[in-house]
């Protein structure tokens, strides 16, 4: 999506006759953020092949398909346009480990609890953080997903929100969640030759008692990708840590 709060609130990301709309308009294939190519050593680690996966916001990427490929074995597709679960559903008729379902990720009553063991969501919390009542419809989607998670389950979340806009949301302690942060450079960056960094994107990233990054942390890439691994735990509530969203960061929601 877009960084910047004015670029946000320019388009109604939450709403089903936009995406019907552009869908429309727009033919082929395009993936959000980053291709399952630099993804695939995060789902492979977390999310195993066997895994019964469901891809929240699924658009007209190829992820779905590139994943099968690899060896995923079943993955249920949904989205809030109905045009682009049809143009999906057609094209991978013939593609049995993937389905594909018209629904808002606000409300996926129509799966019972506990269905699944892996969450992939590739920018849409992001879209429902620039539409309206942006808390509350992240609240709705984020509290659905963890219903639906297995204990042990995980909910992958690539986003471009860094931990001060997005700990806030996904790391309350009803969700109990046990968070990983990844940080991963966009598409095409080049690291400087006068770099002296030598960390790997595939460690994780520490965060602070805060829930954010350290005041010493240096990002090589300012439009790099995060990439949060939340995994459903069994410890009760109150032994996870959960950042508030305070009024300065609902502010800062996109």
């Amino acid at each position: 999506m877009y960084r910047g709060m004015s670029s946000c609130n320019t388009y109604s990301y939450g709403d089903a006759l936009y995406w019907d709309s552009r869908y429309v308009q727009e033919a082929g294939s395009f993936d959000w953020y980053q291709r399952y190519s630099a993804l695939r050593p995060f789902l492979r680690n977390y999310i195993p092949t066997s895994s019964r996966i469901l891809m929240v916001g699924c658009g007209n990427a190829v992820m779905s398909e590139d994943m099968v490929n690899d060896g995923y074995e079943e993955i249920m597709n949904i989205d809030i346009s109905l045009v682009v679960i049809d143009m999906m559903r057609k094209k991978h008729e013939h593609m049995h480990q993937l389905k594909y379902l018209q629904m808002d990720a606000r409300d996926m009553s129509f799966f019972p609890d506990d269905s699944f063991d892996g969450v992939i969501d590739k920018g849409t919390l992001d879209s429902l953080l620039c539409g309206a009542d942006a808390p509350i419809s992240a609240a709705r989607m984020l509290a659905e997903v963890c219903r639906l998670l297995k204990p042990g389950g995980i909910y992958m979340l690539i986003t471009y929100g860094d931990p001060t806009v997005r700990m806030p949301h996904i790391s309350r302690s009803v969700y109990n969640w046990k968070i990983t942060l990844y940080i991963i450079p966009r598409p095409g960056f080049q690291k400087s030759t006068s770099s002296s960094t030598k960390t790997s994107y595939l460690e994780p990233v520490p965060l602070t008692e805060n829930g954010v990054l350290p005041a010493d942390f240096v990002l090589e890439d300012p439009d790099c990708h995060y990439i949060y691994v939340c995994r459903k735990v069994d410890e009760t509530p109150s032994d996870l840590p959960s950042y508030p969203v305070t009024a300065d960061r609902l502010r800062k929601v996109n």
